[in-house]
């Protein structure tokens, strides 16, 4: 053996990303919905967060997985207005209501999330909504507001289901694109943080899944893209 091979540096392996990671360029969708006492996310309450995460199966569809759902006491001096608290149906003082306060609900929110993310090889989280800026502009507030850190979400860049189901089924509109979609919608539960998310969770799945070939050819035809180009 000479010198050179001796002390040559042996290469590195490099761990193909997870099927999951390399669909979303190293982001894990998590899809989430907030109920909220009014539409401004810096005055008006944080009320109830849910989110729905997704897998992918060993066929390459994109699947439900856990969920997770965080009633919210209102900040100090959180603004409601009785109009969306007749939407939503939620009494934020009801003494029987499971409410924890913004920041521990943030925290067990995102230690969920943060292990999702770790457990698909992805490198962060990235909000999955229907009208996501809305989802993504309350989350952001609270997070803000009570000083939680290590936010697991990117900042700014989101998935909107209203954009999407515009394009894959013409519908914008939540309840008339999860039922172009093919699956139910009760309207009675709308509004729900839950079942809003699980139901936005649907549509995503099944327009990431109908979109699938579309993907795969253009990864078979385009150079690796970086995990994380800093501007989502």
């Amino acid at each position: 053996m000479s010198q050179n091979e001796a002390t040559a540096p042996v290469a590195e392996e490099q761990t193909p990303p997870s099927p999951i990671a390399a669909r979303f360029r190293g982001f894990l969708p998590v899809i989430v919905d907030v109920e909220t006492g009014g539409f401004n996310p810096a005055t008006d309450a944080l009320l109830e967060i849910a989110a729905v995460f997704v897998h992918q199966d060993d066929a390459g569809d994109l699947r439900l997985g856990d969920k997770s759902r965080y009633l919210v006491k209102p900040f100090p001096g959180a603004n409601l207005e009785p109009a969306s608290l007749q939407v939503t149906g939620i009494d934020p003082y009801h003494p029987l209501r499971p409410a924890l306060d913004e920041a521990d609900a943030l925290r067990r929110l995102f230690q969920e999330v943060r292990k999702a993310v770790k457990d698909a090889q992805c490198n962060r989280a990235i909000l999955v909504g229907h009208n996501a800026f809305f989802d993504l502009q309350f989350l952001n507030a609270a997070v803000t507001r009570s000083g939680v850190k290590r936010n697991p979400f990117h900042p700014f860049s989101s998935f909107d289901t209203a954009t999407l189901g515009g394009v894959a089924y013409g519908q914008t509109v939540l309840g008339r694109a999860v039922t172009a979609a093919g699956f139910d919608w009760d309207g009675d539960n709308a509004h729900s943080a839950l079942y809003d998310a699980e139901k936005t969770a649907e549509l995503f799945c099944a327009i990431v899944n109908r979109f699938r070939p579309f993907f795969e050819s253009a990864a078979g035809a385009a150079p690796p893209a970086p995990a994380d180009g800093g501007n989502g």
